[in-house]
This record gives C-alpha cells, structure tokens and sequence, in this order.
C-alpha cells in the first residue's frame, strides 16, 4: 500500500524542499566518511554534533510526511484485524527499506469488538424512531472486514435495557450529587453523559453503574460538522492485557481466567455505548422532570426521568488475537547498552489521520532523516529505538505487555522514552514530562521553526500565546507513556500540536480531514518530527546526559505546598520538606559534577568512566520515585510522584498515594483515616530519599 519507498540519499536529493546548506554538509560529511572510514565522527563533539543536528532539521520535508499519512490511512486499522496488518507491513518495510535494524514482538491479547447494537426512542405522544448508530455515507462492520467499525465501547459487557432516559452531565460522582439535590434519581433508567470535564469513559460508566442505572449512552459535544460522528473508545479499567496483569503476554505465558475476579473487576458491570451528538440532541429535547443546573452549561433543559423511553441492546464479544509491535534500531556506537525510546502507536479505531497516524508519518519521518544521517557518517553514542506500538486504542495494551517483558532490562539501561500520539490535532505547541526534561525541551524548541507564526521559534510563540511556558505532568493513563513512567520509571515526554479535535475516534478523522482542517500544509507535524527527533539526538548524542533535576525540585517544593494548603495544618508535612531538602543537596551536587565534567576536555579512559557513572545517576533516579507495593489497590501503578488518583475528582494531579488517603478519609473514621495519610506522606518523602540517594550514588 501506499508509495514505493525510495533509497534515503534518493529521496533526499530529490527533494526539492531541501536547502542547499544541507546537501553541502552532506558532501563535506560523505568526503569525511569516504576518507576516514575507521574515524566515523563523534556526535560527541559539539562542532560535529552541531552539523548533524542542523542536517536533521534541514532535511525535513512537508511532503514526504504527507505522503507518508496518506499511505497509513486509506483504510481503517482497527488493531487485530486484518487491514491493521497492511499498516504493520508498511511500517515494518519501511524501517528496513531505510538500512535500518527492524525486529517485531507479538503478543496475544484479549480484544473486544462489536456483533450488533440498536436503539429506539419511544416518545410521550406514542410515536417512536430508530436511531441511527453509525456515520452517515460510510461502510460499517465488527471492524474485522475492512470498513469502518460501528461504534462500539471496547469491554462493554452485552445487555439490553428498556427505560426511561435520564441525563447526568458528565456522569461525575459531583453531578449525581446534583441529581439528588434535585430529587432525581437514576436507578433503573438509561442515563444519557456528555464527554467532558477530563473524566474518563471507564470511570461514567461504573459511577451510573452505582447509582443504579441500567445503560450508558456517551455523546461529545463539538464542531456541529461532525455532529453526526460516534467517539468509539475503551471502557475497561487500567492498562495492558487483562489477563496478563504484570507479565508480558508472549506465547505460551500463563493466563488469567476470563471469570478471574481480577479480570472482572477491570470491567464495567452495565452495558453502554457511544452516541452522536445529533443523536443524543433528539432524545434530550424530549425529556421532562427536574430543570438542569444552570452551572451545566449542558444546552439541555431538563434532565428526566423521561418521559422518553429508550430500547437499547447491545452485544460484542472478548477474544484472543495477536498483536504486533515494530521497532527500528540504530545501535549506539559507545555505548549500545544504553537505550533512547522513540514510541508512537500504530493502530486505530477508524482511519486515523490524527490519532495516531500523524505522530506515526512523523516517526516514520524521523527514521528517513536519521538514516540520511548515517549515509553521512553519523552513529549515536547510545542505541535509539523507534517502537511502533500496537493495540494502544484498547488500554495501552501494545507498549505495556513490551515493558512488562523487559522491565529489568528497561530498568537499569533506558535513558529516556519520547511519546508522540497526535502529533497534530490543531494549534497550539503543548508538551508533558518528567521534570529533568523541562531545560531540554525548552533549549530545543527554541531551535525549531514554528509551523504557525513565520520567523518565530516554537518556544517564542509558545510563550507568547500563554505568557508562561507551561508544560504539563505525566499522571495520566491516555497514551503509552504510562507504563514507562507510572510502571517503569523511565524519565518520559509526551509531544502533540492542538488541544482537541472535532472527530476523535470518529469515522472523520480522515486524510481529509488533516488536509482541510488540522494542518493542511503538513508544517505542524514536521515541527513536531523536527522536536522529537533533536531531543533524541540530545538524549542519545551528548556526552553528558542533559538532564537537569532543578525543575523536579521545584515542582516538588510545588506540590508540598499544594499539600500544605489543602490539608490547612491538619497533618505535619516535614518528612516531605527533609526528604525535598535532601534531593535539592543531591541535584546541585550533580549539576555541579555535571557542568565540570562539561569542561573536562580530556578523552581518557577515567574522564569517560566518571562521566558514564554520572549519566547512571542521571538515569536512573527516576526510579527511586517507584515503590514496589505500588498504589493500594492497584499495584501495577508504582510512580509515587506521577500517577492516577482512584477519584478522578482529586485536586491532586500529583503523589496519587496521598490523593486517594485524602480521599478515603471523608468515609472513615478521623483517626483511621489521618494514620493512613501520615502513611501515605511518609511513602512519598522516602520516595524522594531513595532517587536523592541514587542521584548521589552513595551508600552511605
């Protein structure tokens, strides 16, 4: 499918976009090669490091990412089905068409597709109407046949129910408290949610399942043009396979029962499925009883029960499939046993234009440029790895079950993993990470061309759009970033243009659609490929790793003030503030060894050693920050820093231990519930102890 791929000095000089300068560094770096084949130049030299890096961004090609997303869309790839093959081959051809080392993983894991679904309203006037469940204009099946799948929950348990209708707003533990103000009550009824308000599908549909309700509809509100798109999506709780909780799901690995309680308890107990916002304007028009709460801001007058009666059914079914993930590998020169992870998921609920194929012509647009690099003499000091994850549209499943695989591995020689799902979505340069990464994201984008303001950087209009450089924390489960950071603890980045999108999951999120709204000069993913791309040549190149721990001090004396106020002097915070103190001394002492190993000139052997034992520091202090008890209750979190709280409503994004003890306090006795907080903050402060500890690499 898609174009011929062509020779990667080919494509480079037939391009027209590319400049002058790069083709004659190009030259001067061929006739290095030709002359010195036993000398490959160093990336660590900074003059010849500098060259490489300018030849990287110089070679970036609008339309060679366009005709990349071209290829990747024209069917939908709905993972373990067979068109999600053609994309596994494209991806794989490419890698190895490049030169580059191309290896696959597959794992069998339990999916869940759709059989048939229907949904009628039955109104007042005894008139009724079928609604309808797809995209308009389009061809729709279980997803296996090569059309679009119909809308669908992934993990909904089959079930019908007739009842009347009501509407919760978000569906959030907070509106149905409104509710009941109001004398309403769900039990026994369908409730209609609008997504929103960042609570995710899963967590709707188990808080209707404890008021009492019999279904769930979930409709998105946005660009009345796409009114008529469903957002398909996963409703089952946590990451990675559910039958293989902890373990990478290999052939032969052992297997959890589909009856296991730890596999029920991961999804939900009541039917639901996904609506369109034309669809779900129809049934809300029409229904009677309490007035909305104004503060809904909803467009919904009242919210039911009924009068309005729905008929809905559902079925779907839970089966094993393989899944595949691609990766491409540029082995370190130096030093190959340490690894930069370059990750974007392949697959798809429909066609994917945004979510994930633009990040994915970007990754593929980094392997053409990297490659380049290599015809001209360039080999990384560390390995760099391009992982193509499958399956991340029903939980992640793709990375997880490959870190799970290789967690020691991963352990002790990842540097860095660079995220990019939806590369881009809009306007707007948005970024999350771990706190060592802030000084290199920001040093980097300030050598990149804003793909919306001419003659601007991407920092320079970041921070004049926001006033402040804002980047964001990774506690969030929405892209597979999560099994690095909140299972691994390997120091991350996540990278996307635009907020939000008109047509996530739908059937719109089509070449199309890229092409007319999302960016249709293709000048928002090759920013974002320019980013990704340097950051890794960073990560992999620089003698000295560029992390740079000041920021993870600041934003920890952050969140301990956060703390301090919200619990108002109820519970004394100094094991936090000793055990910050203590990581601030070990981040100054490394940045100081840092910054005189920068200077250190000589190549010896004991300079090469002290700095390599650095780097180890560097790296691997993100791990102090995992406990291996993990979250009480869900173990597999382990990132007492980063990660979900169990209540989605928590005012902390952070210390997720101590967001969900403060949340378990409101329903427990005052002294159980103050014990267990103490708790919890003790568990943090020795978090912070053990990565100062590792950051200083003393013993003693």
């Amino acid at each position: 499918m898609g174009q011929p791929l062509l020779n990667p000095i080919t494509l480079f000089i037939s391009n027209p976009c590319t400049s002058s300068l790069s083709i004659f560094i190009i030259c001067i770096l061929g006739f290095y090669t030709l002359h010195y084949p036993h000398a490959s130049p160093s990336p660590s030299n900074s003059q010849t490091a500098l060259i490489f890096r300018r030849s990287f961004l110089s070679s970036a090609t609008n339309a060679t990412v366009a005709a990349y997303l071209r290829a990747l869309t024209q069917h939908p790839h709905l993972a373990g089905t067979k068109p999600s093959l053609d994309t596994i081959h494209y991806v794989q051809s490419h890698f190895s068409g490049l030169g580059l080392q191309t290896h696959t993983a597959r794992y069998n894991a339990l999916l869940s597709y759709p059989l048939h679904s229907s949904l009628s309203a039955h109104f007042s006037n005894g008139s009724h109407v079928d609604i309808p469940l797809a995209e308009p204009g389009l061809s729709h099946d279980g997803g296996g046949g090569g059309g679009v799948v119909q809308p669908y929950h992934a993990y909904s348990p089959s079930g019908s129910a007739r009842a009347k209708v009501v509407f919760v707003n978000h569906g959030s533990g907070e509106d149905y408290r409104a509710l009941e103000a109001l004398g309403v009550s769900v039990s026994g009824c369908v409730v209609i949610a609008r997504r929103g308000g960042d609570l995710p599908r899963g967590e709707a549909i188990r808080n209707a399942e404890k008021n009492g309700a019999l279904a769930v509809l979930l409709y998105t509100e946005g660009d009345r043009r796409f009114n008529q798109g469903f957002e398909r999506g996963v409703v089952m709780n946590g990451v990675g396979d559910p039958l293989t909780p902890g373990w990478g799901g290999v052939d032969g690995a052992e297997r959890l029962d589909l009856e296991d309680p730890e596999v029920l308890k991961r999804f939900p107990n009541i039917p639901s499925m996904p609506l369109s916002a034309e669809a779900a304007g129809t049934i809300l028009g029409t229904l009677g009883g309490a007035g909305a709460p104004p503060e809904w801001r909803a467009g919904v007058g009242r919210v039911g029960p009924g009068p309005t009666v729905l008929n809905f059914t559902y079925q779907g079914e839970k089966k094993m499939v393989t899944i595949q993930n691609v990766f491409a590998v540029i082995k370190g020169l130096e030093e190959p046993d340490r690894y930069v992870l370059l990750g974007n998921h392949r697959d798809a609920w429909t066609y994917g234009a945004v979510d994930p194929n633009s990040g994915t012509a970007a990754l593929l647009d980094i392997a053409r440029r990297y490659a380049l690099l290599i015809h001209s003499g360039w080999n990384p000091r560390r390995t760099i790895i391009l992982c193509s994850w499958d399956a991340e549209e029903f939980g992640m499943i793709g990375s997880t079950e490959w870190v799970e695989q290789n967690l020691v591995n991963l352990g002790s020689k990842a540097v860095a993993y660079l995220n990019v799902d939806c590369a881009a979505q809009g306007p707007g340069f948005f970024v999350g990470a771990t706190p060592q990464l802030d000084n290199l994201i920001l040093e980097v984008t300030k050598k990149v061309k804003d793909p919306d303001l001419e003659g601007s950087t991407v920092y320079e209009n970041w921070l004049t759009k926001n006033g402040i450089i804002d980047i964001q924390r990774l506690s969030g489960v929405d892209s597979d970033f999560a099994s690095f950071v909140q299972h691994a603890g390997v120091p991350s980045i996540d990278i996307y243009y635009g907020r939000d999108f008109p047509v996530y999951h739908t059937a719109f999120d089509s070449y199309d659609w890229m092409r007319k709204f999302g960016d249709p000069l293709f000048h928002r993913h090759v920013a974002v490929a320019g980013i990704w791309g340097l950051i890794a040549l960073h990560l992999a190149d620089d003698s000295i790793l560029p992390f740079n721990y000041f920021s993870y001090v600041d934003q920890l004396k952050h969140y301990k003030d956060v703390l301090s106020h919200l619990l108002d002097g109820s519970i004394l915070l100094d094991p936090l503030t000793t055990a910050i103190e203590e990581f601030a001394y070990a981040a100054k002492e490394a940045e100081d060894e840092a910054q005189k190993l920068r200077e250190e000139e000589s190549t010896s052997e004991f300079v090469m050693l002290k700095k390599r034992a650095l780097n180890d520091r560097l790296m691997l202090a993100e791990r102090g920050f995992l406990d291996s008890d993990g979250l009480e209750g869900r173990q597999w979190f382990k990132h007492l820093v980063y990660g979900p709280p169990s209540d989605h409503g928590s005012k902390l994004f952070f210390f997720p231990g101590v967001a969900d003890a403060m949340n378990q306090a409101k329903s427990t006795k005052t002294g159980q519930g103050q014990a267990k907080l103490r708790h919890e903050i003790w568990r943090v402060a020795r978090a912070i102890q053990r990565a100062a500890r590792s950051l200083r690499g003393e013993i003693y």
